[in-house]
């Protein structure tokens, strides 16, 4: 298992990973459909999710595995093509 230090570490990094995604989208240098945007979302959100999951911490367990599916969807759609 991992110690309070890697629990910090593993937490922190999926924070800043949603809040990426988030600075991005708020900025318009990403966009609700992106795989990007949605990748930072899915990855970060589990694993504040796995987090949440050890220290049974319900109400955010609630939360981040549903923030963590609903970036699934985007994820395995086919990209669009944007005209260059």
């Amino acid at each position: 298992m991992l110690s309070q230090l890697g629990y910090q570490v593993v937490s922190l990094s999926g924070a800043v990973l949603v809040l990426i995604g988030y600075a991005a989208l708020q900025r318009g240098m990403l966009h609700r459909e992106d795989r990007w945007f949605n990748l930072l979302n899915f990855v970060g959100s589990a694993l504040l999710a796995w987090i949440a999951i050890l220290d049974r911490r319900w109400g955010f367990i609630l939360l981040e595995v549903a923030w963590a599916l609903l970036s699934v969807p985007p994820l395995l759609r086919r990209p669009n093509r944007r005209p260059t």
